[in-house]
């Protein structure tokens, strides 16, 4: 169980890991771009290899990018659908370059038209990409909180695509924070077994590529997409001592999105913090 956080890369994506290092991070995460416009980044061969030299001097990965915010395969606008599908592909390119595992996205919201009437479209995309893409990097469909008519805030949803995919590279990070605000109490240990057991029944646990450490502002069912820090949310130190010391995350990457404690983003405090509660577990990286 590695654990780490979503940096930055301005200056060169090898300053990641410089980043990482300050965090005392042991994985990471990444944007192959600013995550709120289109245009993803072109790698130079020059930055890819600074970026590998790194890696390999810190042996900090496995590394992860997370999908541009933009991206929705639920709209039924055709524009863009074929944008999503454009970043989405171009990120999975990004990664295989640089060696990341894959990309991790929100599939989208159906705007009120309900799952059903966009599962066809969802499955069609999914495949695209991963069609389109090398053999060696994963898509990765994150669970969402379920606010604003988001695609994937139950298991079953995300199971349902993965299955009609027919692909082994499709795989789901569980966010705890957009667990617990969709219903799935992995604060108490009865509460997770049974998330647990769900997760293996709909989607596999050899389908979860990674875990969204966050504690949340928002109470168990309440709905909202809103991260906290470790320990001073709903979750609490409790509920991750709980899900750190779950046999289900015991080879799992760990990757912090909290706001911080100078709302800066993921913090050496927080990674210390999971870090103690990893040791307390009897876990090691």
């Amino acid at each position: 169980m590695k654990i780490g956080a979503h940096v930055g890369t301005s200056g060169g994506t090898d300053k990641a890991i410089d980043r990482a290092l300050e965090l005392g991070a042991e994985t990471i995460q990444i944007f192959s771009g600013a995550p709120q416009a289109w245009r993803r980044k072109n790698y130079a061969p020059s930055e890819v290899e600074a970026y590998r030299k790194r890696v390999a001097e810190t042996g900090i990965e496995p590394a992860f990018i997370h999908g541009l915010y933009l991206v929705n395969l639920a709209t039924e606008n055709p524009d863009l659908l074929a944008k999503s599908y454009d970043a989405l592909t171009a990120e999975m390119n990004a990664a295989h370059l640089i060696g990341a595992k894959g990309v991790i996205f929100h599939l989208g919201s159906h705007k009120g038209a309900g799952y059903e009437a966009r599962f066809a479209q969802l499955v069609e995309y999914v495949r695209k990409v991963v069609d389109a893409t090398p053999a060696d990097t994963w898509l990765i469909l994150e669970n969402s909180a379920g606010m604003g008519g988001a695609i994937g805030s139950k298991f079953q949803e995300l199971g349902r695509i993965i299955r009609e995919s027919g692909s082994d590279r499709v795989h789901v990070c569980i966010d705890t924070q957009h667990a617990f605000a969709a219903g799935y109490d992995v604060k108490t240990r009865p509460g997770l077994d049974a998330v647990m057991e769900e997760f293996d029944r709909e989607v596999g646990l050899d389908r979860l590529a990674a875990v969204h450490a966050n504690d949340s502002k928002c109470p168990l069912a309440g709905g909202l997409d809103r991260h906290q820090n470790i320990g001073d949310g709903y979750i609490g130190l409790d509920g991750f001592a709980n899900i750190l010391s779950h046999a289900a995350f015991a080879d799992v990457p760990f990757l912090l999105e909290v706001p911080g404690y100078g709302d800066a983003g993921p913090d050496k405090p927080n990674v210390e913090t999971l870090k103690g509660i990893r040791a307390e577990a009897g876990r090691r990286p």
